[in-house]
């Protein structure tokens, strides 16, 4: 308000010193061209200069702008397509995300071709047709998307591969994917993905090579990352007996079996499902007595109750000595139910039955085991002590608090 007003004021004050000077001299001016002439004072010349230059720039935008209707015709007519490409791409993402697909895939192909950025319309569109198990438009879709603009090849080939995925496509899935990764060899999702059709296809030689990026890169969780490379270690270790000619002997087996586990890092050979799996991989192809050495060492440098278990079904080249051995891990696990198992069927194996059902007994105390309770009822039928085996028996059935309450009738000898 202030500005208009010092304005105003500027106008006025210049009007008045322009009008004095009009009163003091109003000037003259003669122009003279061949016989005529023209005669008038310099103020009304300037009035008339003002006046035509006015006229002439009303003129010259007239003339413009009867030159160029076409160009506001055309520029309207693509604002309009515009604007009806906006307003179908928006009623087809609201359809795509409701679920209806055909509407989806209708309004977005429409607009696609007005649209600013078509890619986003040809995507949306292949995914309306992929849910609508229309699987030669869904592909046509994505090659206009890769057609308009190829430098998004990567976002594009992501999609294509989820699609393939839930198609259950998996080689022609592996294939866009790895061409993918050559592209783009840290996209994590692209990496995610690559892990699951690796698992899905059962390729450990892939996901074991696909670990380390993996972990480099933070795509998974430690914890997940040391499941997958156990699964892959396993797997192998499978692979490598099942892969040996039949007709190969159990050492050439066993060189092989030998050699896949010594390339699998020695801080995982101590993970009891590993060393569990690889142990009885030996005694399937005939090799227990190594087998035994191998558990009796990795028992030694870790212990684990599951192994101390194993080792009890381990028929080992001698089999006092591995009583022995076992006699010795007790001094330093007196509490070992799992150890007091092994020492069991060890003492079987050596005709001790005796010693074996005090074990059996004892790690009965220890932690009550359905897999000892057999082993003690097995021993005492064969040395035909029923009467005792009865006692376990009903020992066992009292102490097991898993049953609900139920009424029970009265013993024989209450009832007489």
């Amino acid at each position: 308000m202030k500005k208009q007003l010092i304005i105003l004021l500027i106008l006025l004050v210049a009007g008045a010193w322009v009008g004095q000077l009009m009163v003091q001299d109003p000037g003259y001016v003669l122009l003279s061209y061949q016989h005529t002439t023209l005669e008038t004072s310099l103020w009304v010349l300037l009035l008339l200069l003002v006046i035509a230059f006015a006229l002439l720039h009303w003129l010259f935008n007239l003339i413009h702008n009867l030159r160029l209707p076409g160009d506001r015709l055309r520029s309207w007519h693509g604002s309009r397509s515009h604007r009806l490409a906006r307003r179908k791409t928006l009623k087809g993402l609201v359809a795509l995300s409701e679920g209806n697909w055909w509407k989806a895939q209708r309004y977005l192909t429409q607009a696609a071709q007005r649209s600013d950025l078509p890619v986003i319309n040809y995507l949306a569109a292949a995914r309306a047709a992929h849910e609508q198990g229309d699987g030669k438009a869904c592909d046509e879709l994505l090659n206009r998307a890769r057609q308009c603009a190829p430098e998004v090849e990567v976002a594009i080939g992501i999609i294509q591969a989820q699609i393939q995925l839930e198609r259950g496509q998996l080689e022609p899935c592996l294939a866009t994917l790895l061409h993918l990764r050559r592209l783009a060899p840290k996209h994590s999702h692209l990496l995610r993905l690559l892990k699951q059709v690796y698992l899905k296809l059962e390729d450990w030689k892939g996901l074991a090579a696909l670990l380390p990026e993996l972990e480099r890169l933070q795509v998974v969780s430690g914890d997940e990352l040391e499941r997958l490379e156990l699964q892959c270690h396993l797997h192998r270790l499978e692979a490598t007996v099942s892969t040996v000619p039949e007709s190969a002997d159990t050492q050439t087996r066993l060189r092989h079996l030998s050699r896949c586990w010594q390339a699998i890092p020695q801080a995982r050979q101590y993970n009891p499902e590993l060393a569990s799996r690889y142990v009885d991989l030996m005694s399937r192809i005939g090799a227990e007595a190594e087998a035994e050495k191998v558990l009796r060492d990795l028992i030694k440098r870790q212990w684990d109750e599951d192994l101390v278990r194993l080792y009890g079904r381990i028929v080992g080249e001698n089999a006092e000595k591995q009583l022995n051995v076992a006699r010795g891990w007790l001094k330093h696990h007196p509490d070992s139910a799992a150890l007091e198992l092994t020492l069991g069927r060890l003492s079987m194996r050596n005709a001790h039955w005796g010693k074996a059902i005090s074990h059996f007994e004892r790690s009965l105390e220890l932690h009550p085991d359905g897999e000892t309770f057999k082993e003690l009822c097995r021993l005492l039928h064969h040395l035909g002590e029923d009467r005792r085996a009865l006692e376990v028996v009903t020992r066992q059935l009292q102490l097991d608090n898993t049953l609900p309450t139920l009424p029970l009738p009265a013993p024989e000898s209450e009832r007489s």
